[in-house]
Formats: structure tokens, sequence, C-alpha cells
């Protein structure tokens, strides 16, 4: 069983005032969810130019664009994995110099197998990524903002997302050219490098630290964020590591994340993420060649390079534009997650993607029967599906899994719900242009529909509130000795 000393660490954590470590962490973890959004998110702006220049058929389209996806399900897999053993820094800054080198082989790919073979490592990185931040920002962060610093952070995926889309507009009206693309994909590397550095001065976390024994260092850390108490809390801690406590219960391991006392928070943390990215990176990702379907239907696109590039400019400013709502959905999620609570908005988040996708589906059949598509309506629904999306289930599926598992398999549980996700990513993105090609704009939007309605059923169906709550109250006495 846990002792008071090290409860008393736990208290410590979760009281404390927010301290200019406390920012560091939050920061550095911000930056990197910023940059695995641009990394994911600017293929879509660099697709148009790379199909004109390569002409790959629908399944090397696809197989490319989902390439950073599935290796993110590998990465988030097996990056919580081994950092639930090893600890949360080695992998916090080793995820980051995969990013820095593959982004600059993407840069460099040359021809398209290449660049889904860079794509793929890049995902490594970013993957693996994932389950680091939030497992770093949700043990460190005092228990009364952690939901709104965790989904605050999260939400720089959406400066990223609008950043990748604005960085590909700027590129393209500055120097128009079909090589663009290496620029977009190689940027990303410049602001890596800068987090990778600064992680490298972050501490360990202290719950990592107090679940493998080291309470001395787990004390040491806790100084930091509360110096005023460091000197009671080495002296306890010091007290702790003179006697051995009987561990009553077997120690947590990945198998647990499937037991019976895990599986309802496992299903609730893997299943509606893996659904929601089905279509948050199929749309997301694809809004631009979206957006050039409809645009098209207004204006004729010539098909040499002068019209693809200024095809693509045209489409990359209205994702930029609808991108932009992406970040009033985190900023209203920041505002009512901790007064409405994670499932509510979950459960409203789905409905209005459902609705959104639906006005697309109105305005996609209007294109299919050869009318000229209200593109109001148009831009009408990729807002309330931006909007939606992230005052719902984008952020909240990123914060139940910090939530729903103790210290010892929180970032095996968040990798698993990530790599879960990714691999809804991986299947969207492979799988939409082909699902297109074959059965249409219309048909495609609809599936994304019952999609997202059955995420809202299974939401309802497994749904653990975890608002409000400290992590010791989420998981009373996890804290043991090895």
């Amino acid at each position: 069983m846990a002792s008071s000393n090290l409860n008393a660490l736990n208290t410590a954590l979760d009281v404390s005032p927010l301290r200019p470590l406390h920012w560091r962490i939050w920061g550095l973890s911000a930056m990197g969810v910023f940059i695995d959004g641009f990394d994911l998110f600017i293929i879509g702006v660099a697709l148009p130019l790379v199909i004109n220049q390569y002409k790959p058929g629908n399944v090397l389209i696809g197989l490319t664009v989902a390439a950073a996806s599935l290796g993110a399900l590998v990465g988030a897999l097996f990056g919580g994995m081994i950092t639930d053993r090893v600890g949360r820094k080695p992998i916090y800054v080793l995820d980051m110099l995969l990013v820095i080198i593959f982004c600059l082989g993407s840069a460099c790919a040359w021809n398209m197998w290449s660049l889904a073979a860079m794509r793929f490592l890049l995902g490594l990185g970013i993957g693996a990524d994932y389950p680091l931040c939030a497992s770093y920002i949700s043990e460190f962060i005092p228990a009364r903002l952690r939901g709104r610093m965790i989904i605050a952070a999260f939400s720089f995926q959406a400066f990223g997302m609008l950043a990748a889309a604005a960085v590909g507009a700027l590129v393209l009206k500055l120097d128009p050219s079909m090589g663009d693309w290496r620029w977009m994909l190689g940027l990303p590397a410049a602001p890596a490098f800068v987090v990778l550095i600064l992680r490298m001065g972050l501490p360990e976390s202290a719950r990592w630290y107090l679940e493998h024994g080291q309470f001395k260092k787990a004390a040491q850390v806790v100084g930091l964020i509360v110096p005023e108490q460091k000197p009671q809390l080495v002296s306890l801690m010091e007290k702790e590591a003179q006697h051995i406590v009987e561990v009553e219960e077997k120690k947590l391991g990945y198998a647990d994340l499937f037991s019976k006392k895990f599986r309802r928070r496992t299903l609730l943390a893997t299943v509606p993420w893996f659904l929601m990215d089905i279509s948050t990176y199929g749309i997301g990702i694809f809004t631009p060649l979206i957006l050039t379907t409809f645009l098209a239907s207004h204006a004729g696109v010539d098909g040499a390079a002068t019209g693809a590039i200024a095809s693509d400019f045209r489409a990359t400013e209205g994702a930029a534009f609808v991108d932009l709502f992406l970040i009033l959905g985190f900023v209203l999620n920041i505002c009512l997650v901790d007064h409405y609570g994670r499932i509510r908005l979950q459960i409203i988040g789905f409905a209005g993607m459902a609705a959104g996708l639906v006005l697309l589906s109105l305005a996609g059949a209007r294109l299919e029967a050869q009318q000229t598509p209200s593109m109001i309506l148009v831009f009408l629904g990729f807002i309330l599906f931006n909007v939606m999306m992230n005052l719902g289930p984008n952020a909240t599926t990123f914060i139940l899994p910090a939530e729903l598992f103790p210290t010892r398999i929180r970032a095996s549980g968040h990798g698993l719900a990530a790599g879960c996700a990714k691999l809804g990513a991986t299947v969207g993105l492979f799988l939409l242009p082909i699902f297109k090609g074959r059965f249409g704009l219309v048909a495609t939007l609809v599936g994304l529909t019952l999609v997202s309605l059955a995420a809202l059923i299974v939401t309802v169906a497994t749904r653990i509130e975890t608002a409000g709550r400290s992590l010791e109250d989420l998981h009373p006495g996890e804290a043991q000795v090895d």
C-alpha cells in the first residue's frame, strides 16, 4: 500500500501554485504538439504539387498521405510502453530528434516511395510525442488546472494546422514553383531543433520516480516546484527509502490495460479516438483537395503547372480560413471543459461533427448533380465540423487517457489510445482517396458522418467522467514501492 509519505509528495504536486517550471513543461509540450500538427497536416497543402510532379495513382497517394499517421501509430504504441519503463525524459528528447531528421529527409525525397518512407519514419517521432506530452503535463500540473492546461497544450495542434496552411500559402505566393512542397515539408525542422535543446533541460517526472521507488529523486523534483517544502519532503523520502513497504497488489503492466478493471476505461480511451481520427484526418488533410473540387465548379482550373499552383494557392487560402475555427473550438473547450466535463463535450462535439459533414454532403450532392454548389454551404460545413470537433472530441480524447490510467501505465495507456487514433487516421487517409474515386464525394462524406455518430454511441456507452478529480482521487494509493 502507498504510505502517507508518498501521498504527501503527490499532494504537493496536486495543490502547488503555478511555477516557472510548470510553464516550461507546458510550453515545450505545447510546441511539440504544434510541430506534430504542422508535420501531419502540411502534406495536405503540399500534396497537389507532389501529385502534379509525380502523377501517382490513388493507392500511392493514399499510402504517402497515410505514411506519417501509420508511423505515428507505431511510435505511440511503443513510445508509450517504453517511456513507462525507462522514464519520460529520454523519449521526450529522442522523439524530437527523429522529427528533425525525417522532416529534412522528407524534403529531400526523390520519388513518391521515398517520400512515403520518410514520412513513416517521421511519424515514429510524432506518435511517441503524443503520450509523452500528455503524461508530462498531467503529472506536473496542479489538479485544479490539469484539464484546461492539457487541452490548451493540445490546442497547439490547431495552430500547427493553421500554420501549415499559412506557410504553404506564403511559400506559393513568394516563389511559386513545382518544388515548393520540399520547403513546406522541411521547414518544421527549425523549430523542432529549438524544442529539442530546451527539452534537454527538463527534469524527469516526479510521479514516475515515485512509481519506480526512486523517492529521493522524486522529492528533489517536487522541491523545484515547491522549494519551501523541499527540506521536509527530502527528509520524508529518505525515511521512506530506509524501509521497504510490502506491495499487496501486483505491479501494473501493459496487459492490465485489457483486464476487467481497466477494460471500460481502455474502450473509452481508444475507440472514440480511433473513429474520430478517421474523419479528423480525412477531412483535415484533404481540405485543400476537397476545396479544389468545389472551387473548380466555380472557375475552370488549368491542368498545367501554373494552373496547379494557382489552384493549390486558392484552396490553401480557403483551408487557412476554415482552420481558424479549429482555434475557436479549442478556446471554447478550455472555457467549458472543467465546468461541463469531458464526456458531455465529447458527445456534443461528435453530434456537431456529423452535422457539419451533412452540410458538406448536401453541397457535394449539388456538385455531383452537375449543379453549382453554394460555397457558403461548403464553408459553413467546414466551420461547423472544425469548431465542434475541437470543442469536443479532438480535445477530450487527448485528455481522457492521461486521467483514466494510473502513473505506472499512464504513458502505455495514452500510447495505446494515440496508436488506435493514428490507426484511424491511417485508415481514413489511405482509403479516402480510393473511396472517393470509386464511390464519389457524397458517399465518402456520408460514410464519415456515420463514423462520427458511431463514436458518439461508444462514448455514451462507456462514459467515465474525470473532470475535477485529482490523480490520487482517480487512482487512490497508486504509488507503490518497487
